[in-house]
């Protein structure tokens, strides 16, 4: 009862994502609710509504927002997180996507998964982000955050 069964990015205000993403974002999606861990821990002496949860993601007021509902519709937490410490890591994650996107066009083996293992790396750090900024507020594996920071850059995409 720990993991999300739902999710939603609200990308309303977005442009249209690139072929690249929309798949990066569907990947991303499918994998998550194929396996994550998500969990809400307890907070002052409140009480923490069971999972599974629906989670909404949005940018809003330049923070990213975590809207969390139980399957029932009732509210399980909301959080805002600055965008600030992502910037870097989102923009370079970018830009290796765009490199690696290009090498396997055009590139040997060798070379795609050399650029490759960096997008992944960044990737990594990324994720690693991801749940220092949520401590204390979701506990996550690294799957989870990886899958998730994935949905993040989509969501920057645009913004």
């Amino acid at each position: 009862m720990t993991r999300i069964s739902h999710i939603e990015l609200d990308d309303r205000n977005l442009p249209p994502p690139t072929p690249e993403i929309e798949q990066e974002r569907k990947v991303a999606i499918y994998d998550l609710l194929e396996e994550n861990s998500f969990t809400l821990p307890q907070r002052d002496d409140r009480a923490i509504p069971d999972g599974p949860y629906h989670l909404n993601l949005s940018i809003r007021d330049k923070r990213l927002v975590f809207d969390i509902e139980t399957e029932a519709a009732e509210k399980a937490a909301e959080f805002h997180l600055s965008l600030g410490p992502f910037r870097q890591v989102v923009k370079d994650y970018f830009q290796i996507c765009e490199s690696y996107f290009a090498a396997v066009k055009t590139l040997p083996p060798s070379q795609i998964e050399t650029i490759d293992m960096a997008r992944r790396g960044i990737h990594n750090e990324g994720s690693r982000v991801l749940q220092e900024r949520l401590e204390g507020k979701a506990d996550i594996d690294t799957d989870t955050a990886r899958r998730l920071f994935t949905l993040i850059c989509v969501l920057h995409f645009g913004g």
